[in-house]
């Protein structure tokens, strides 16, 4: 990345989309049965995960390893294809999507940073145009998922960390960020145009540049 690009970094479940896509697609792997037994088995995690007595990594862990835990990675890689071009797109916000297309047309790069699983993330974000994906990462033992995070959840100051490692140093000229909750606060005060979903209007952009037509003499 040059030092004199401008970079718009987006969160996704709240902010481009209208609920927790994770519990969508768990549901739909998992199907009802083993999703409602699997946030039963969870709920002490979870609850912890809640109330802050229990960090949001380890709550995530025993949540998908009480639901998809032992699944082929074959069969989730499949069902995240599908999910992703399928039934993502009715949960995501039209006009976020129009926000990411106009940072697309003027040249900006863009990256998605969320404590989903990159699993679905890759394949919706490329076909949306984004650069990169910083998101969960979950582990594979074999051909099995394990029911563990391969990485720590990209939540808070994760996301700026992971941010950071991601440029290696450049600094871009001009930073945009959007989020909806208190995970992104971080990754909001990084950012020279900050956007809190519910605390007033998007950025304003500039208009797109355009060639100007030469007239004849």
């Amino acid at each position: 990345m040059s030092n004199n690009s401008t970079l718009a970094a987006f969160d996704f479940d709240g902010t481009i989309t209208t609920c927790d896509s994770l519990q969508e697609f768990v549901r739909g792997v998992a199907g009802r049965g083993r999703f409602a037994a699997g946030v039963v088995r969870s709920a002490p995690w979870l609850l912890g995960a809640w109330t802050g007595a229990c960090d949001r990594g380890v709550a995530k862990a025993h949540f998908l390893a009480s639901t998809l835990g032992g699944m082929g990675r074959h069969e989730l890689e499949d069902a995240a294809r599908h999910f992703a071009s399928s039934e993502l797109p009715a949960l995501v916000r039209p006009e976020m999507l129009e926000r990411v297309q106009a940072h697309k047309r003027l040249g900006h790069r863009l990256v998605l940073i969320s404590a989903s699983p990159s699993l679905y993330l890759r394949p919706w974000a490329a076909q949306a145009g984004f650069d990169a994906v910083l998101a969960t990462e979950l582990e594979f033992a074999g051909d099995r998922f394990s029911g563990r995070l391969a990485s720590a959840n990209c939540w808070g100051p994760e996301k700026t960390r992971r941010l950071r490692e991601w440029l290696a140093g450049e600094q871009p000229a001009r930073l945009y960020a959007y989020g909806d909750s208190r995970g992104d606060r971080e990754l909001l005060a990084l950012a020279d145009r900050p956007w809190l979903r519910g605390d007033g209007e998007l950025p304003v952009l500039p208009a797109v540049p355009t060639a100007a037509t030469a007239l004849p003499s």
